[in-house]
């Protein structure tokens, strides 16, 4: 199956509660951190909240 690299990009600082807390729930604490996760609607759902902090590329 598919999995997704997910790459902070921006601070959380001055972002709302909800999405400082999806931040933390995908494993990404700082500017830089990278986490890879599996490729499922739930983690996509995430990835669209924080849309505007990280980078997403598709991983084999």
């Amino acid at each position: 199956m598919a999995q997704l690299k997910v790459q902070q990009r921006k601070s959380t600082i001055g972002c709302k509660p909800n999405q400082r807390e999806t931040m933390r729930s995908l494993g990404l604490k700082r500017i830089g951190d990278t986490v890879v996760k599996e490729d499922r609607p739930e983690i996509r759902g995430m990835v669209q909240t924080v849309r505007h902090l990280v980078t997403v590329e598709e991983v084999e």
